[in-house]
C-alpha cells in the first residue's frame, strides 16, 4: 500500500519561502515518478513540478519555473518542494503524487496521492 505524507505547508509573506516534504512509503519506488500538484479554492488540481525517482531529471510548471525547485532523498524515501519568491497566487493545497513510469503533468495519470498540505501566501 503506498503511502504518501506531505508537511510543512503554512503561512508566509509575499517574498518568503517554505520547504515542503512528501515522505512516501510502502514499496520501492526507484521506478516511480514523483508529482507536485497545487488547488486553489474554487479552480481545478494544476501541475507544479515532477521528478523521477532513479534518474532525478525534473520538469516544472511555467507559473514556478525558477521560483521552485524539486530534489529527492532516496536514502529517505522523501521528495521535496522548495518554493522561494512565494506569491499570493501561490497559495493553494499542495498536493504530493506518485506514479510508475516518467512523469507526467497530467493529474489522471498518478493512481496515488497524499492527503495535501495548504500553503497561504500574504501580501
Amino acid at each position: 500500500q503506498v503511502q504518501l505524507v506531505e508537511s510543512g505547508g503554512g503561512l508566509v509573506q509575499a517574498g518568503g519561502s517554505l520547504r515542503l516534504s512528501c515522505a512516501a512509503s510502502g514499496r520501492t519506488f526507484s521506478s516511480y515518478a514523483m508529482g507536485w500538484f497545487r488547488q486553489a479554492p474554487g479552480k481545478g488540481r494544476e501541475f507544479v513540478a515532477h521528478i523521477t525517482w532513479t534518474v532525478g531529471s525534473t520538469y516544472y510548471a511555467d507559473s514556478v519555473k525558477g521560483r521552485f525547485t524539486i530534489s529527492r532523498d532516496n536514502a529517505k524515501n522523501t521528495v521535496y518542494l522548495q518554493m522561494n519568491s512565494l506569491k499570493p497566487e501561490d497559495t493553494a493545497v499542495y498536493y504530493c503524487a506518485a506514479r510508475y513510469g516518467l512523469g507526467t503533468t497530467s493529474r489522471f495519470q498518478y493512481p496515488y496521492w497524499g492527503q495535501g498540505t495548504q500553503v497561504t501566501v500574504s501580501s
